[in-house]
């Protein structure tokens, strides 16, 4: 049985910026040599989450918690002509309560694992690494990582047998994010042309234990980045790519071009990327695109903003292993409707429309709202499954080691795929990150 399970790499990790702030995972200084230094990095994070529609979970108002940990160690070596450096770390992840209301995790997912071990050599610009780690290209439309974090919520589907799908739950949070195997060239510095090709290779059940490599090339000028990637797929493993659908991913050839920026306007804000697909399994090719444009009143009380984006994605495309990157709604297009009802950012064709405001109260608060509108949209078995929502957060740094984040959502479908109903779903979580 094929399962097209929409792909959560949501990472709220501590290195987001969150409330304007860009915090980091908190280091401490082991050894701090002239040319030698080891420190020990750690974060935390806890969420409560609350549903009053289910979207394949057996209770009728799921409710739920998830949290991790990651702690570990980053190093560097001065040598003569250059630097070695490297990281190892480790995660504890779980899902606890009714799990989530999509029914990827059940609440009983716990596990510890190793996250990332690479190694690496810099000089100039120039740059290699291999190992596990992860790797984002551009704003995380395409490759933000290998962050799908399911739990034990499909072992009972027919075809489960014999595959490894829980990963730790932890599904929103997503904190598992390395690549289990990576090889990547990084030429070029800040300014200017700077290129990426890379090797990677996942050892997700929810991502078919993907195989992929390819090439990014980035200009960035004083106008913003102009980037432009191609990604060829090598191979998956068979039997998770038939439980999910991915076995076009074997031969995939994945083709953007990009650009982000302000063309040299200071209050604007100007994103957009068009991508071609062709399927490794001959079926017809797919594209997606988005254009986004925003306007910062910088000179007005609390420096609102205000952002359009229009996304389509035709029947077929296959977002791989897009994720969370400059906040709420990329690239989780409603809390609800990505996340756990399937409706935005599957492999089914739909448009999605969104409004966002977002406002500095103060520099420790940010404050924002966004309206999608996601048109177009239809269910497997071709019917309509249209749905509107409605976010509204909050972002507050409290101090250097909590940020909290609490979020209500509206979601209204027109036809709800797994349900068969139109009821409006007010949804509810508060998230709290602790680095330490």
């Amino acid at each position: 049985m094929k399962i097209l399970l929409k792909r959560n790499t949501l990472n709220m990790c501590v290195c987001a910026a969150l409330a304007g702030v860009t915090s980091a995972a908190q280091a401490y200084s082991i050894i701090d040599n002239e040319d030698s230094h080891v420190t020990f990095t750690g974060e935390a994070a806890i969420g409560a989450f609350k549903s009053q529609e289910t979207y394949g979970n057996s209770k009728s108002s799921p409710s739920w918690q998830e949290g991790y940990i990651k702690y570990g160690l980053t190093g560097d070596k001065t040598l003569n002509d250059g630097e070695l450096f490297g990281s190892v770390s480790a995660l504890s992840s779980g899902t606890w309560g009714d799990g989530d209301a999509g029914g990827a995790t059940t609440g009983d997912e716990r596990k510890t694992k190793l996250e990332e071990l690479f190694i690496g050599y810099r000089t100039g610009q120039f740059e290699l690494s291999v190992g596990r780690q992860s790797l984002r290209v551009g704003d995380g439309f395409i490759i933000n990582g290998d962050a799908l974090n399911l739990g034990s919520g499909l072992d009972s589907v027919p075809g489960a047998a014999g595959i490894t799908l829980n990963r730790g739950g932890g599904l929103w949070f997503a904190p598992r994010k390395a690549f289990s195997n990576t090889a990547i060239l990084r030429v070029g510095g800040d300014e200017g042309w700077r290129s990426d090709v890379y090797w990677l290779q996942s050892d997700n059940a929810g991502q078919a234990s993907t195989e992929m490599a390819g090439i990014n090339i980035e200009n960035n000028n004083q106008y913003g980045v102009v980037g432009f990637l191609y990604n060829q797929g090598l191979s998956v493993d068979t039997k998770e790519a038939n439980f999910f659908g991915l076995e076009k991913r074997d031969g995939q050839k994945t083709m953007s071009v990009r650009f982000q920026g302000n063309a040299g306007v200071e209050n604007l804000f100007l994103s957009s990327e068009y991508v071609k697909q062709t399927q490794g399994d001959n079926s017809k090719d797919a594209n997606a695109w988005y254009a986004e444009a925003g306007w910062t009143f910088a000179d007005t009380t609390w420096s609102p903003s205000v952002n359009y984006r229009f996304t389509r994605y035709d029947e077929g495309y296959d977002p791989l292993f897009y994720g969370f990157s400059r906040g709420y709604g990329t690239w989780f297009q409603g809390e609800v409707a990505a996340n756990y009802a399937g409706t935005s950012g599957s492999t089914i064709a739909s448009d999605i429309q969104s409004i966002s405001i977002k406002a500095t109260p103060t520099e420790m608060l940010s404050v924002g709202a966004a309206y999608f509108d996601i048109s177009k949209n239809k269910t497997a078995e071709g019917k309509k499954n249209d749905a509107q929502e409605l976010d509204i957060w909050a972002e507050w740094v409290v101090n250097e080691h909590l940020i909290v984040s609490p979020l209500v959502g509206f979601y209204t479908p027109k036809y709800d795929s797994k349900q068969g109903n139109t009821n409006t779903n007010t949804y509810m979580q508060i998230i709290a990150i602790m680095p330490f």
